[in-house]
C-alpha cells in the first residue's frame, strides 16, 4: 500500500496572529488590553434596533452577491458626500466579509504566480500571507521610524516588470503616518505606462487629525483607474464584530474581484447590510465626527504618558499610537511586550512583527479606541512599571 505524501503547509512559517495571542494572555492575567484594535465602549444602540428591525421584517436570506442595492446606494452617496467622486452602486461596490476578505479577494484576483506584490513595512499582517497564497512573492520595502514617510527614490528600485499589484495602507496601521497628494501623484508616476494595480487599505480614512484631510486613491483621477479601494463599517461604526466591509474600484476590476468573493464568501450578513443602510440614511454625517472623536482619545493618552519615560511618536491617523520605551528598557520589543503582561499588567503590540526584515527599534502600538477609564488604568499600569525601571 502506498504511503500518503507527507502535507506541506502552504504557509510554513505562519502561526497565530499577534494579535489574538496578545488578547488571549490578556484575558488570562487580566491584564488592560491596550494591544488588540477594538473599541471596549457601547455602540449607538440604534444599530442593534435596526439590526433587529430588518430581521423582523423578513431580511434572513441570501443576500445579492455584490451586495444589497440598498447598502450600495447609500455607500455610492457616502463617497460622493466625502470625496466628491460619482461612483456606480451597481458595478464598482462589492460588500465583503469585513475588510480582511476584501484585501484578500482583491489579491487573488489580481496577483498570480511569478508576479509580484510591494508592500510597505511595517504591513498590516494579512497582506504577505495572502499575496503568498496566490502564488506571488511579496517585496517589502520598509519605511523608516521615527515618520514612517516613503522614500520614492527606494520604491522606484523596487518595482519592476513583474510587480502587478502595490498595496498602500494610509492612515496606517500599526504606523500611524497618513499618505498626501504628494504621495500619491509620486506613486501615479512611477506606475505610468505599467500593467499594475493598486490596492489602497482606507479602514481609518475618517481618522485623521490636526486638521488634515484623508487622501483617497478614488478621488486621484490618476490612480482611481488602476486602484481597488478597501473600507471598512466595523471601523466607522465602533463595531469590529460586524465584519462588514466594501471594496470600490472601476467596473472592469470590480468584475473580477467579484469573481473571487463569490467563491470566496458569495455574500454578507443582510440583516447587517439593510441595517447598515438605514443606519446612513438616518445618519448621512456618520464618520464626520471620529476625528474630534478619536483625537481627543489620542491626546488624553498622551497626556496620561507624559513624563513617564515612554516616548510617544506622532500619531497622524488611525486609532493607534507608537511608544517608545527605549529610555526604560534594553530588551527587544517582541520579548518586552510578553513581559508587560506580567509585569505592568498591560497588553501591547511589537512593532517589530509587522516587518519582514525589522531594524533595530523599541517600539510598542498602543490602541486609544477605549473607554477613558481603560485609557486611565493602562496609563497609570504603565506608569507604574516605568517607575520600577528608573529604580532598578
Amino acid at each position: 500500500m502506498t504511503e500518503p505524501r507527507a502535507f506541506q503547509s502552504k504557509l510554513p512559517d505562519v502561526g497565530t496572529t499577534v494579535f489574538s495571542v496578545m488578547s488571549r494572555r490578556a484575558a488570562e492575567t487580566g491584564a488592560v488590553n491596550l494591544g488588540q484594535g477594538f473599541p471596549d465602549y457601547p455602540i449607538d444602540p440604534r444599530l442593534p434596533e435596526l439590526v433587529q428591525q430588518a430581521m423582523a421584517d423578513g431580511h434572513n436570506q441570501y443576500a445579492p452577491m455584490p451586495g444589497v442595492p440598498a447598502l450600495l446606494e447609500q455607500i455610492a452617496a457616502k463617497l460622493q458626500r466625502v470625496y466628491g467622486i460619482s461612483v456606480d452602486a451597481a458595478s464598482e461596490i462589492t460588500v465583503t466579509l469585513g475588510a480582511t476578505e476584501a484585501l484578500f479577494s482583491s489579491i487573488q484576483a489580481f496577483a498570480g504566480s511569478g508576479d509580484e506584490v510591494l508592500v510597505f513595512d511595517p504591513s498590516y499582517d494579512s497582506y504577505d500571507p495572502a499575496a503568498r497564497l496566490a502564488g506571488a512573492r511579496c517585496v517589502h520595502v520598509p519605511l523608516a521610524p521615527p515618520h514612517f514617510r516613503p522614500d520614492w527614490d527606494r520604491v522606484r528600485g523596487s518595482v519592476n516588470e513583474r510587480t502587478r499589484l502595490v498595496i498602500i495602507n494610509s492612515p496606517q496601521n500599526p504606523a500611524c503616518s497618513c499618505l498626501d497628494r504628494g504621495d500619491l501623484d509620486a506613486l501615479a508616476a512611477l506606475l505610468r505606462g505599467r500593467d499594475c494595480r493598486v490596492l489602497s487599505d482606507e479602514v481609518y480614512e475618517h481618522m485623521v487629525f490636526d486638521g488634515a484631510r484623508h487622501q483617497s486613491v478614488l478621488a486621484h483621477p490618476e490612480l482611481r483607474a488602476r486602484s481597488i479601494a478597501v473600507f471598512s463599517f466595523g471601523k466607522t461604526l465602533h463595531a469590529t464584530g460586524l465584519r462588514v466591509g466594501y471594496a470600490v474600484a472601476p467596473a472592469a476590476l470590480t468584475t473580477e474581484l467579484r469573481k473571487v468573493h463569490q467563491y470566496n464568501t458569495f455574500t454578507i450578513a443582510t440583516s447587517y447590510q439593510h441595517a447598515i443602510a438605514a443606519y446612513l440614511r438616518e445618519r448621512p454625517d456618520c464618520g464626520a465626527d471620529l476625528p474630534a472623536f478619536f483625537q481627543a482619545k489620542r491626546d488624553r493618552l498622551a497626556a496620561l504618558l507624559e513624563g513617564s519615560g515612554f516616548e510617544l511618536l506622532h500619531s497622524a491617523g488611525s486609532y493607534f499610537q507608537l511608544a517608545s520605551y527605549a529610555a526604560l528598557d534594553a530588551r527587544r520589543d517582541v520579548e518586552l511586550a510578553g513581559a508587560l503582561i506580567d509585569e505592568a499588567g498591560v497588553a501591547t503590540i511589537p512593532l517589530s512583527v509587522f516587518y519582514r526584515e525589522p531594524p533595530p527599534m523599541s517600539l510598542l502600538r498602543l490602541c486609544f479606541a477605549k473607554r477613558d477609564e481603560t485609557l486611565a488604568e493602562g496609563a497609570r499600569r504603565l506608569r507604574r512599571w516605568a517607575q520600577s525601571r528608573r529604580t532598578i
